[in-house]
């Protein structure tokens, strides 16, 4: 039994770019490192739209994760960097990462929206487009 999480996160200006980026990749690291975690991807879209995908060994370890180290001091700052927060979670047998498909299907069913300080449309009606996979993402 492995515990999936899903992020679609949306910069909403290039100014907050370079922040959010080390960021994400210094959360990825940290993610990769943390005890029961089975699986980190990210995927970057246009539009400036990036996808978290990880599973973990229980919940305990994500939430482990979570309110540790760089991401814990990054999680605040999502609120102004972002228009667009999506979180999602579920558990399957499968301790293996879910498809890109399968984590929009699981975020767009059953997901919720993380705050965000200035909305998009999209957010406000809990749009979420399929993610647009060009080439490789980073694993």
């Amino acid at each position: 039994m492995s515990l999936i999480s899903v992020t679609r996160l949306r910069v909403r200006s290039w100014r907050f770019l370079p922040g959010f980026l080390v960021q994400a990749l210094r959360s990825a690291r940290q993610a990769r490192r943390t005890r029961g975690n089975l699986g980190t991807s990210l995927l970057a879209e246009a539009h400036r739209t990036f996808w978290t995908l990880t599973a973990w060994s229980d919940e305990a370890s994500m939430r482990s994760f979570m309110l540790d180290g760089v991401h814990r001091k990054g999680m605040p700052q999502l609120m102004t960097w972002c228009d667009e927060a999506a979180v999602v979670h579920w558990s399957r047998d499968d301790p293996a990462l879910p498809t890109w498909a399968e984590a929009h299907r699981r975020l767009q069913a059953e997901g919720r929206h993380s705050k965000v300080t200035h909305p998009s449309a999209a957010h406000r009606e809990y749009r979420i487009p399929p993610p647009v996979i060009r080439g490789r993402s980073r694993s």
